[in-house]
């Protein structure tokens, strides 16, 4: 049995939440903790109302902190599924800081929080198909498309590389680092 597409407006989420001082951290910003945690309710939200089912974060790309976000700001964070494979879905969001009093804007993130639907049991059910309504979502499900293919290419690449690296022939790239062997390892990897 084949689910109907749904389309990316029936799942498009905006959380709007005020920055308060308890988020703060000593800098007087807001804690980019607090701001990965919005932003995955709203993935949840907007994978969730998609999928029909409860859904989990597996990964997160992207996450860049732009500018900083005030106490007094209001937050929105507008979700929107962007691709979807057999059970999972890629939700983008873009985070935006308002400052009601100064009458700004100011894009602070855009991430991709990747999602597994859950059946009852806990195990990965399919999702429905979706429906690209306009150039947009046909941009944005190529780009998640196009992320999902580098993203495999680098972790193919960096795990072998990894693999391969031996220490005591690699030690001499440190020379130029910000960094210092105690005596006892320099000697260990000579």
């Amino acid at each position: 049995m084949s689910l109907p597409a749904k389309p990316v407006s029936a799942s498009r989420t905006t959380l709007t939440e005020l920055m308060i001082p308890s988020y703060a951290n000593f800098g007087g910003k807001i804690h980019g903790g607090i701001l990965l945690s919005l932003m995955d309710k709203a993935a949840y939200a907007c994978a969730s109302k998609h999928a029909g089912e409860y859904c989990v974060t597996v990964s997160v790309d992207g996450v860049n902190f732009r500018q900083p976000v005030d106490v007094g700001d209001l937050v929105s964070l507008m979700a929107s599924v962007n691709y979807v494979g057999r059970t999972s879905l890629v939700v983008g969001i873009k985070v935006i800081a308002e400052n009601v009093k100064l009458r700004t804007v100011k894009h602070t993130n855009t991430s991709y929080f990747t999602m597994v639907a859950k059946d009852d049991d806990g195990k990965p059910t399919e999702v429905p198909p979706l429906q690209l309504e306009t150039t947009e979502d046909v941009r944005r499900f190529l780009e998640a498309m196009k992320r999902k293919e580098l993203r495999a290419t680098f972790g193919e690449h960096f795990d072998n590389a990894v693999t391969r690296m031996l220490l005591h022939e690699n030690v001499d790239k440190l020379q130029s680092e910000r960094c210092a062997l105690a005596d006892s390892l320099r000697e260990e990897l000579s």
